[in-house]
C-alpha cells in the first residue's frame, strides 16, 4: 500500500483512518480496491469466503488493511463480517467506534450467541465481531471446536469474513487459525519489516497450510505525481 509524498511535507497520520469509507476517490481507496480485486481472481478455483488478515510483526498495517478491505468488499455489494481475533491488542472497535465489552470471547466460551453479540457498524454491509474481554488463553479458544462453528455460522450469512489476527512471529495464533481460511494475505511495512521475520513467516504459514494469496506492501512512499490519472 503505498504512501503519498508530498513537497510540503506533512505530519505523519498517527490517528487510524478509515479512508475507503471518507475518502473512495483517494488513490489509496482504489489500491485497496485493487486488493479485492486480485482476491476475486485468486477465487478461479477456489471460492475466497474467508479471509485472514496477518503480519510479521505489530504496527506493519494488518488492522487497517483488514478494515479498509472489508469496506471496499462491502462497497462491491457484498456483505462482510470483520471478526478482530487479535485477543492480545484488539483494535477494531475503536476503528468503527464501537463498544467492546462482549465478542469473540464471549461466543467462544457459550456465554453468548453469535447473532447477539455481533455489531452493524456505520458502513453499509459491514458487521463487526469485536474481540470481547481479552481472555487468558487466546490460543486454545482461536484453536477449538467453537472457533470452527463460529466461521461456519459466519461463512452461511456473510458474503465474506475477514479476520484480523496477531502478528505470525508474536504469537502462534494466526497459524492456528489460517486453516480454518480459504486464503491469507501478509501485510507488510516498507522500511519496517524485516526480510528474515517474512520469510520466516511465510514458512510458518505454508506450515500451517495456509492459503496464502499475496502480500500487502503497505508504508510505500512514493510521488504524489504517481497519481496524476485519479486527480
Amino acid at each position: 500500500m503505498a504512501r503519498l509524498t508530498r513537497t510540503k511535507k506533512k505530519p505523519v497520520q498517527k490517528k487510524r483512518q478509515l479512508i475507503a469509507d471518507v475518502n473512495r476517490r483517494s488513490p489509496i481507496t482504489e489500491q485497496y480496491r485493487t486488493i479485492r480485486t486480485n482476491i476475486e481472481y485468486s477465487a478461479v478455483d477456489t471460492e475466497i469466503k474467508s479471509l485472514l488478515v496477518t503480519s510479521a510483526g505489530p504496527g506493519e498495517g494488518k488492522s487497517t488493511t483488514a478494515s479498509n478491505l472489508a469496506v471496499v468488499i462491502a462497497q462491491n455489494g457484498q456483505t462482510v463480517l470483520l471478526i478482530d481475533a487479535d485477543m492480545r491488542k484488539p483494535t477494531a472497535h475503536y476503528t468503527f467506534g464501537l463498544m467492546n465489552n462482549r465478542g469473540l470471547t464471549n461466543v467462544l466460551t457459550r456465554q453468548q450467541k453469535q447473532d447477539d453479540v455481533i455489531q452493524e457498524t456505520n458502513v453499509e454491509n459491514v458487521s463487526l465481531l469485536t474481540c470481547g474481554p481479552i481472555p487468558p488463553n487466546p490460543a486454545e479458544l482461536l484453536n477449538s471446536k467453537m472457533m470452527e462453528l463460529v466461521l461456519q455460522e459466519a461463512r452461511e450469512k456473510y458474503d465474506m469474513v475477514i479476520l484480523d489476527t496477531p502478528p505470525v512471529m508474536a504469537v502462534a495464533d494466526a497459524q492456528i487459525l489460517a486453516n480454518k481460511v480459504d486464503g491469507t494475505i501478509i501485510v507488510t511495512s516498507s522500511g519496517k519489516t524485516d526480510r528474515e521475520q517474512l520469510q520466516k513467516t511465510k514458512e510458518n504459514l505454508v506450515k500451517a497450510n495456509a492459503h496464502l494469496l499475496g502480500v500487502v506492501l503497505n508504508n510505500k512512499p512514493v510521488d504524489d505525481t504517481t497519481y496524476y490519472y485519479y486527480k
